[in-house]
C-alpha cells in the first residue's frame, strides 16, 4: 500500500489538513484541524508498504499506547489512533492523532545560554519523571526529541521506543550518539537508562560533542565495548572552560556507566533547579556590575569527547 500525500484542505480520517510537516520513511505528519471543535492537532499516517516497515507501525502503536497513559504537561499528548487492515490479521495503515508542538528541537536550535540550557533540560527531567512514576522509560532521550517554544516550553516528543521499566528488548535501540551501556548489552531498561540519555543530550548542548558509547567504533570488529572498556567522556569544563562547574558534575554524575552511580530522574530535576538559581542570582550580579560578563553557550572548540 503505497504512501500517498494529501493536499491541502483534503480531509483525513474526519480532519482537514492544513499543511505537510514532515516526512519519514513511511510515514507523513500532518497539520490538521477538527472542522468541528477547530483545534489544531498533529496527525501521523503510517502505512505499511513491505514488511520492512512493520516496525514503523509497531513504535506508532507503542506511543499511542504509552503517550495515552502518561499524563504530563511537559510530554506530548496522544489523543487517539485509527487502524486500517490489509488483510485478514495485518495492520497495514494507521492515523495517529497527537497534541501539535510548536517549536523547534534543541538539536536544530540549541540553547544559546547555560541558563537557557538549564532551564530546557529541568522541564525535561520533570516529564521524564513523570513518565517514571507512570511506570515507564522514554528510552531514546536526545536533542531531536526535545521541542521549545520562543518563551523556553519544553516538550518532550516521540514515545516510539519507550517501554515499561524493566523492559529487556529483542535487539538493540537508541541513538547512537546517546545510547546507554545497559541498551547496548541488551540488558533492563530503567528509569536511569533515560538519565543517562538526558546527560549525553545535556553534554552535547554545552559541548556541541558527544559522550563515548558502549557502541564499537566503525573500524572495530566487534558490535560493541564492555563496560569496563568504555572509554570515559572528558569533563564537559574541559572542552568548553565557561560550563558551570555545579552542571558540569552532574552532567558526569548522569553520563556514569553503572546504572547505579547516575542520580534518579527526580534527582536530576532537583539539581537543575539549584543550578538555575545560582545562575540567576549571578546574572543579577552581573547586570549590577558585581561580576564580569560571560559568552554564550558555544563551545570552545569542535571536537569529539573521547569517541
Amino acid at each position: 500500500m503505497p504512501l500517498l500525500p494529501k493536499k491541502q484542505g483534503e480531509m483525513i480520517e474526519g480532519y482537514r489538513v492544513m499543511a505537510e510537516l514532515g516526512r519519514g520513511a513511511a510515514s507523513i505528519i500532518y497539520l490538521v484541524q477538527d472542522p468541528k471543535t477547530k483545534h489544531i492537532w498533529a496527525l501521523k499516517h503510517v502505512v505499511r508498504d513491505s514488511e520492512k516497515d512493520q516496525r514503523f507501525l509497531d513504535q506508532a502503536i507503542t506511543e499511542y499506547e504509552i503517550g495515552s497513559k502518561v499524563h504530563s504537561p511537559l510530554i506530548r499528548q496522544v489523543e487517539r489512533m485509527v487502524t486500517k487492515k490489509s488483510g485478514l490479521l495485518t495492520v497495514g495503515e494507521l492515523f495517529l492523532v497527537m497534541e501539535h508542538v510548536d517549536g523547534a528541537s534543541v538539536e536544530r536550535e540549541p540553547p544559546r545560554t547555560f541558563d537557557d540550557a538549564v532551564v530546557i533540560c529541568e522541564q525535561v527531567a520533570k516529564g521524564l519523571s513523570a513518565m517514571h512514576g507512570a511506570g515507564f522509560v522514554h528510552a531514546d532521550m536526545k536533542p531531536n526529541n526535545i521541542i521549545v517554544d520562543n518563551e523556553l516550553r519544553a516538550k518532550v516528543i516521540d514515545l516510539g521506543q519507550s517501554c515499561k521499566i524493566g523492559t529487556v528488548k529483542q535487539r538493540i535501540q537508541g541513538t547512537p550518539d546517546y545510547i546507554a551501556p545497559e541498551q547496548v548489552h541488551r540488558r533492563a531498561i530503567t528509569p536511569k537508562t533515560d538519565v543517562y540519555n538526558l546527560g549525553a543530550a545535556m553534554y552535547w548542548m554545552l559541548t556541541r560533542c558527544f559522550v563515548p558509547t558502549a557502541l564499537a567504533k566503525a573500524d572495530s570488529l566487534v558490535g560493541s565495548v564492555d563496560d569496563h572498556l568504555i572509554e570515559r567522556p572528558r569533563r564537559a569544563i574541559e572542552l568548553n572552560s565557561r560550563v558551570p562547574e555545579m552542571l558540569d558534575k552532574l552532567v558526569m554524575d548522569c553520563v556514569e556507566v553503572n546504572p547505579d552511580d547516575r542520580p534518579s530522574m527526580a534527582t536530576v530535576a532537583d539539581r537543575l533547579n539549584l543550578i538555575h538559581g545560582k545562575l540567576r542570582a549571578e546574572q543579577i550580579l552581573r547586570k549590577s556590575g558585581q561580576l564580569p560578563k560571560i559568552e554564550p553557550v558555544a563551545a570552545e572548540r569542535r571536537e569529539s569527547g573521547g569517541r
